[in-house]
């Protein structure tokens, strides 16, 4: 089913780019329903030989079908990542999809960062961040570039807009994983 993802969300990126497709959306809901279900997606877009990232925009919670969240945050990374500037149509060809199906985040408890040390599992859990209003989150993927805990938390808090020593305040945690699909 991920290559069917990484089609529709291709599809959705060339539509918004003003391309007309021939991805039909129906006869895929057709013959993968469950992507009518509820669902939470990160899409990411890549480019170049060491895969550099050139937007990621995604859902942590699943509050409309996924194939409806595949579509809207494909055509986000492509378009409205602040971080970057638009995709253009120069580039549609040039970038690597990846879209990641997330599972629902859950509180985690913990008494301090060293309890949050061992009960957090590097590259496997997603995190969300919050504390005081900001809020950020690295997918399971982002170990694979900060696989320190110390460096993944650290950058997590400045993403947020707080502290690199944020975790000594102790935000809330909510863990969650990720299915990725990667377009070959």
């Amino acid at each position: 089913m991920g290559d069917i993802m990484i089609q529709l969300a291709k599809a959705a990126i060339a539509v918004a780019l003003g391309l007309n497709s021939s991805f039909d959306v129906e006869k895929m809901l057709e013959e993968y329903p469950e992507l009518k279900k509820n669902g939470a997606a990160f899409v990411t877009l890549t480019e170049g030989p060491n895969d550099q990232l050139r937007g990621c925009i995604g859902s942590l919670t699943a509050y409309q079908p996924l194939y409806k969240d595949i579509i809207a945050n494909a055509q986000s990374a492509a378009l409205r990542d602040p971080r970057f500037n638009p995709l253009t149509l120069d580039e549609l060809d040039k970038i690597k999809i990846e879209v990641s199906v997330l599972t629902e985040p859950k509180t985690l408890e913990y008494k301090d960062v060293e309890d949050l040390r061992k009960k957090i599992r590097p590259g496997i859990d997603g995190v969300v961040l919050e504390l005081d209003g900001y809020r950020s989150t690295y997918l399971p993927s982002v170990w694979e570039q900060l696989p320190d805990f110390d460096s993944f938390f650290g950058t997590l808090c400045q993403k947020a807009g707080l502290p690199g020593n944020c975790l000594e305040k102790h935000p809330d945690i909510k863990t969650y994983q990720a299915t990725k699909y990667k377009e070959k």
